[in-house]
């Protein structure tokens, strides 16, 4: 029974370790290191392209540890005696020098890829709303459907859009630098005077989420921030109905 029992143990260890590494990667599947998922398209991409980033600086400095844990092994001092000492190693030179290039170059190849289609607009918009930042509230206005939204200090403005379609937004500002930032959307763009910016979002699920101006712009930036309110496409002339008939009310 001992026998049996002595050699049942080391054939249990290496099990154990790969219990261990998977439940390791299956946690780090999850797991988006600080970044929101992105309730839009666009912030999803945004999202993708910070994961890609992240696990390959994660190999990186792998790959380094593991190459300072081994110098330190394998060439450690055993008393007065140096490890070999040479001047150069070309090859290894010209790996270590190509290999971060490559990565560099994947880097800013996925980037250039995200931000085009990040800033791509579409041809045909099923929702343009306008949008003027200034001191220090916001204006949504509805071309098509002949529709104004603005806030006060004491009643940020609401934002309607509908969920699965291609909104419009074409975004400027009427006096300082005030600049369109919605966390959740994983998204901001400046608001600049005398310069419009046109940008698209794709809302993926129904909700409420808080934006704000993340450009100071005077004494009371801390109170310009409005609501993007998402429902769906059935559901928007009414909802946006709604919020005109409440800021009347106010």
């Amino acid at each position: 029974m001992n026998t049996v029992r002595l050699g049942s143990v080391p054939a249990r260890r290496p099990a154990r370790r790969v219990a261990a590494l998977g439940l390791l990667l299956l946690l780090m599947t999850g797991c988006r290191f600080g970044a929101l998922p992105g309730d839009t398209v666009q912030g999803q991409r945004i999202g993708n392209l910070y994961h890609l980033m992240f696990y390959i600086a994660i190999g990186v400095a792998a790959l380094v540890y593991m190459l300072i844990l081994w110098c330190i092994v394998r060439y450690r001092r055993k008393g007065d005696e140096l490890p070999p000492q040479f001047r150069y190693h070309i090859p290894l030179e010209l790996t270590y020098t190509v290999i971060p290039v490559l990565i560099v170059a994947g880097i800013f190849v996925a980037t250039f890829r995200t931000e085009n289609r990040v800033d791509a607009v579409a041809a045909h918009p099923a929702v343009v709303v306008n949008v003027t930042a200034f001191q220090w509230q916001w204006q949504f206005r509805y071309p098509a459907q002949h529709v104004q939204i603005v806030g006060t200090p004491q009643r940020p403005p609401t934002m309607i859009v509908p969920v699965g379609r291609t909104v419009r937004v074409n975004l400027s500002a009427a006096d300082v630098n005030h600049a369109f930032f919605v966390p959740a959307f994983l998204f901001k763009r400046d608001a600049i005077p005398g310069v419009v910016n046109h940008f698209d979002l794709n809302l993926t699920q129904r909700g409420t989420f808080v934006g704000e101006c993340a450009e100071f712009c005077g004494l009371n930036h801390a109170e310009m921030y409005f609501y993007v309110k998402a429902v769906p496409a059935s559901q928007f002339s009414s909802a946006l109905q709604q919020a005109v008939k409440k800021q009347g009310a106010a």
